[in-house]
């Protein structure tokens, strides 16, 4: 009823968590066998160790939350020495690991260190960063500097690239960019990442965050993260497998998105305030299916643009 192949990769069924809301999963696994998830998207890996931005960095607003870590991780060598392999590689479920670095050369690094390892099946790629040798220009903003790192990636990558799109390239664009990747060789897509946002204290009149801005998440950005998965299924849907992300709290939400267009989805805000929120989501999808006499999820998948 749930179980879906990707890339020929079997996962369980199309509910993933997030990167940055749920670590490694080594915290949730004492809640609950971890193992029932379609996928564990991994925390961000970089070439190298990564402090963060400093605090006060994570604010609560309506409907959701911003955050500006600054994807601080301990880097691709420790990951692989002290986390996959002493406490990850027995666990039963698929893993993705999210890539980020400053430059194309740490991505590759990052990819060439992770490929042998069998239980990451394949990588999400953030080009929310800034690419320190093009001038600070964000990979995922410029068309040609995106490209290159897509092509870059192609060659040494052994598993599937997801490339990570980000709403902060504007409306249209999103399909533009969306179509470039496809172009450029990317296996999947997954949208949105967080929205560019901000919180003022009126009571110390200065911003809540360290560094100004951060990334909003969680329920508010819903309507925003379906519209935007349904307009890159108009644009490249048939061609390439998406994968919804923004705002998912419940089954209802998660529906959304895969009638948007989207083949599996990934939990994110959701895990901070309720952990099980994945099981219940999993769940829930099920009882829908069962309620409506839909024999496997799939056949939903892009269901509101053939009904509109």
């Amino acid at each position: 009823m749930l179980e879906i192949e990707l890339w020929g990769i079997r996962f369980k069924n199309p509910v993933w968590v997030a990167s940055g809301t749920f670590s490694y999963g080594l915290e949730a696994n004492q809640i609950y066998d971890i193992s029932s998830l379609g996928a564990v998207v991994l925390k961000g890996i970089s070439s190298q160790p990564i402090e963060g931005n400093p605090p006060p960095r994570i604010v609560e607003t309506y409907c959701g939350m911003l955050n500006a870590i600054g994807l601080q991780n301990p880097g691709v060598d420790f990951f692989i020495e002290e986390i996959y392999f002493p406490q990850l590689e027995s666990i039963d479920t698929n893993f993705i690991a999210n890539v980020f670095d400053y430059s194309e050369e740490g991505y590759l690094q990052v990819i060439k260190k992770l490929n042998p390892l069998k239980k990451i099946v394949a990588y999400e790629i953030n080009v929310s960063c800034p690419n320190v040798k093009k001038g600070g220009m964000v990979f995922g903003h410029d068309e040609k500097v995106l490209r290159s790192l897509i092509e870059k990636i192609k060659e040494v990558s052994e598993k599937p690239i997801i490339v990570k799109l980000s709403p902060n390239i504007g409306s249209e664009n999103i399909r533009k960019f969306a179509r470039l990747c496809l172009q450029a060789g990317a296996d999947g897509l997954s949208l949105i990442n967080t929205i560019l946002a901000m919180k003022i204290n009126i009571e110390k009149m200065k911003p809540e965050l360290s560094i100004k801005t951060g990334g909003l998440s969680g329920p508010a950005i819903l309507p925003i993260a379906v519209r935007m998965v349904f307009q890159v299924y108009e644009e490249v849907g048939e061609e390439i497998p998406i994968i919804g992300i923004g705002g998912i709290s419940n089954y209802k939400d998660a529906l959304e998105h895969i009638m948007a267009g989207a083949s599996a989805i990934q939990v994110g805000t959701a895990n901070f305030y309720d952990p099980k929120a994945p099981l219940k989501i999993i769940e829930g999808i099920k009882d829908f299916l069962k309620r409506k006499g839909i024999k496997h999820f799939k056949e939903i998948i892009g269901i509101a643009h053939r009904n509109s």
